[in-house]
């Protein structure tokens, strides 16, 4: 490699350390810096360089990737260190404000900041099953794309820092969504003496199959046309009111799934019961 980028990573959590790991088997000398500095040992036995603090770290590498807890401990370790004419990338997950607020404390030193969002867990980093967003001094990604793409596929989403964290926390939110259903799907079966393990096994492909339908359903919501002609408000009511009473009467809470029926039965009540089930995020907004 020629003159490989030099890069700083902050925090040695499982994800931090795997960001650095990406670095170093690229060849790319990298320097590591953690409060607890022990977590650093095995990166330096594969050859990063170990910082004393922060400002150390940053002072010696031209790209600092920042993996932290949460944005005010990014801040707060920044704090003192010489960024100019440094490229401060952070990958902390936080809020589109936060990003925003922290990109204009960066810049205001003399940085240039891009935000990113990483969507996979530690083992995938450097895997294409991994996607990495970022946001931000768009001049700074394209400089350091190949060095970013390392870590995993790479999407730009523009110069406003705080679109990598939208997109992040939406797609972590229908994850969630995925995982509260699963659980209650697991608990109502459950009552019975169904394994978790049985059940689920039904749930993947029935999710998968259903999940075929959100772009058509998406594509309805664009245009704002809730025709209902597949999936009814009145439909997914009565279904979510036997799901809801079934939990009752099998001893266990709907709390996972009570505020989408909450919301359908605020919307049916003003509403005709043949429209789609996708008029609730009139509701959203």
């Amino acid at each position: 490699m020629t003159n490989p980028t030099s890069v700083a990573v902050l925090g040695l959590g499982n994800m931090g350390t795997a960001l650095a790991a990406a670095f170093l088997a690229a060849g790319h000398p990298t320097t590591v810096w953690n409060r607890t500095a022990s977590k650093a040992g095995p990166l330096a036995a594969q050859g990063a360089s170990v910082a004393a603090t922060v400002a150390e770290a940053v002072a010696a590498a031209e790209v600092t990737v920042i993996c932290l807890s949460v944005y005010d401990t990014v801040l707060a370790r920044l704090d003192g260190a010489d960024l100019r004419g440094k490229a401060i990338v952070n990958l902390t997950n936080g809020t589109p404000r936060q990003a925003r607020e922290a990109a204009k404390i960066v810049t205001d030193r003399g940085a240039s900041y891009v935000d990113g969002g990483i969507m996979a867990i530690p083992e995938m980093i450097g895997q294409p099953s991994a996607l990495l967003f970022y946001s931000g001094a768009t001049e700074t990604f394209q400089a350091h794309r190949e060095l970013l793409a390392l870590l995993g596929p790479a999407k730009f989403l523009g110069a406003d820092p705080g679109l990598a964290s939208l997109y992040d926390l939406a797609l972590l939110s229908g994850m969630y969504g995925t995982f509260a259903g699963a659980f209650h799907a697991i608990a109502l079966a459950g009552t019975e003496g169904v394994p978790a393990v049985e059940i689920t096994e039904l749930v993947v492909p029935w999710v998968t199959a259903m999940a075929a339908v959100l772009p058509s359903m998406a594509a309805e919501i664009d245009k704002g046309e809730f025709l209902g002609e597949e999936s009814s408000l009145q439909v997914n009511k009565d279904g979510l009111d036997n799901i809801i009473t079934a939990s009752w009467q099998q001893g266990i809470s709907a709390d996972l799934l009570a505020p989408f029926h909450t919301l359908i039965a605020r919307k049916l009540a003003t509403t005709d019961g043949s429209v789609s089930v996708n008029s609730v995020m009139e509701l959203l907004k």
